[in-house]
């Protein structure tokens, strides 16, 4: 095919992608030409499958993204105070594959306890500042470089060691690189018409500024901000403040997904001002193929989810800091298992947990006390309790687990849980919940014959057996973009 005719297709084909995303050329051109490029050599040149690694960094800083001081009323907006602060307080990694089939963002907790390539353990958020301090005092202090252009150097040292730190650490390599401030997440914020938040309990935390009801409610940019960086008073630190994160993002992503945000010309100019001012991003992106590979995905296809922790309260090897302790062997082995699962598609079935699902308990066998233990069991497990008691129903064959669907995932993780036990459609049962009917031929988790450690199981007020929770965290929770109802958090 001559030269003229594939250039010609290739025109065609942007075009194409241009007009059914609703994004203007120009428009798009417009958006790179006013960003803060940077590079660096750590950044990787993308996978074999088109898939792109990105580090997104959230910094405390108060400055634009081109270094320019925030005015002060802004400063009170955002509650940020005049100290200056080189933190990284927010450490995400996004795939977005090119198969259109998910995305992932996978959070690391600031406090994570970790091994920076060259400089040896500390908490992860200190690294980009702690190579930054280093480098300006060797160029100012040492060289006697103007410290404007040291800034600069310095903060490109700091980025690449927080990029090493990243891929060392999950064992992905970081394709491209994007920082954003606290201005530039409540301009955003504002720019997309605020955000849908839910809360299980109220909160008053001056500190932060978070002063919000129980329930659902829509906050503005500087609202938000509060929202996310709240830490103080929560149940689980820091911990909980990263799901805060996700939940926004998750409900960010779905409304400009499903709404088809994008396409108003007052919301992209608005975002463009808000991108421009407050975004910096690493040199190379093909903007066209990112928002053609962003197009693609249903919102409920985005997946949200921290990487697995030993302990929250944990300390640093001098015992002189309260830190994230983390596995690294662990948490490269679930972010490869995560993103493998995410690139197929599953990410219904990864949001999955036990507390979405209630388990009804019910005993036709003659062994006294089975549908109690059983439910215990599945309690410990983190199921939520349903009704126990003898089965009333005609003989049964074997023990099974009903649900209202053969492929209900509260079903299938039951039956596996309780030792393989088949699925059985049943109309009758209502939705979320799944009935167990145990047989003679059960042998599974509170039966006794499986090895179980009776002494394991406690009584509760209510007289109801209970099985003690283990020490160590739960799995890590996921996330969804795909709800029209905000995932309610702490």
């Amino acid at each position: 095919m001559p030269a003229r005719a594939l250039r010609a297709i290739a025109v065609t084909m942007a075009l194409a992608v241009v007009l059914g995303t609703g994004v203007a050329w120009s428009r798009i051109r417009s958006f790179e030409s006013g960003i803060n490029h940077i590079s660096s050599p750590a950044l990787g040149e993308g996978g074999e499958d088109g898939a792109i690694d990105i580090l997104l960094v959230g910094s405390d800083s108060r400055t634009d993204a081109h270094g320019n001081p925030l005015s002060e009323e802004e400063l009170a907006t955002l509650r940020a105070g005049n100290d200056v602060s080189t933190n990284t307080d927010t450490i995400i990694l996004i795939r977005i594959p090119n198969n259109g089939k998910s995305a992932t963002a996978i959070s690391i907790p600031r406090d994570s306890y970790v091994e920076a390539p060259d400089i040896g353990k500390m908490k992860i958020n200190g690294v980009y500042g702690s190579v930054h301090l280093e480098k300006m005092k060797e160029l100012v202090e040492e060289q006697g470089v103007d410290p404007t252009v040291a800034q600069k150097e310095a903060t490109e040292d700091g980025r690449e060691a927080l990029i090493k730190t990243v891929a060392k650490l999950t064992g992905v390599t970081v394709d491209h690189y994007a920082e954003i401030g606290l201005l530039g997440f409540a301009l955003i914020t504002d720019a997309l018409g605020g955000v849908n938040v839910c809360l299980k309990e109220p909160v008053y935390e001056p500190l932060s500024g978070a002063d919000f009801p129980a329930g659902w409610q829509k906050l503005n940019g500087p609202q938000a901000l509060s929202f996310v960086r709240q830490r103080h008073d929560l149940p689980r630190g820091d911990l909980d403040r990263v799901t805060r994160q996700q939940a926004v993002m998750a409900s960010l992503a779905h409304e400009v997904i499903s709404s088809k945000t994008l396409s108003s010309p007052a919301t992209l100019s608005r975002l463009e001002a808000a991108v421009q001012r407050s975004v910096v991003l690493s040199n190379g992106w093909d903007i066209m193929e990112f928002v053609d590979q962003l197009q693609k995905l249903a919102a409920g296809n985005i997946a949200f989810a921290t990487i697995p922790v030993l302990r929250e309260d944990g300390w640093s090897d001098d015992g002189m800091q309260s830190v994230v302790r983390v596995d690294p062997t662990a948490v490269q082995e679930w972010v490869t298992g995560l993103l493998n699962e995410q690139d197929e598609g599953k990410t219904e079935e990864l949001a999955y947990t036990p507390d979405m699902t209630t388990v009804e308990v019910v005993n036709a066998s003659d062994v006294n006390g089975l549908a109690a233990a059983v439910s215990a069991a599945l309690v410990n497990k983190g199921f939520n309790p349903g009704p126990t008691g003898n089965h009333e129903g005609g003989p049964v064959t074997g023990s099974q687990v009903l649900a209202a669907n053969k492929d209900d995932l509260g079903a299938v993780a039951v039956a596996k849980d309780l030792g393989g036990l088949p699925i059985v459609e049943d109309t009758s049962v209502a939705p979320d919940t799944v009935r167990v009917v145990l047989s003679a031929d059960y042998t599974g988790p509170g039966s006794g014959l499986d090895g179980t450690d009776p002494t394991l199981l406690t009584a509760d007020a209510a007289g109801t057996d209970v099985v003690d929770q283990a020490a160590a965290p739960p799995p890590p929770q996921i996330i969804t973009a795909g709800s029209d109802d905000p995932e309610c958090v702490n």
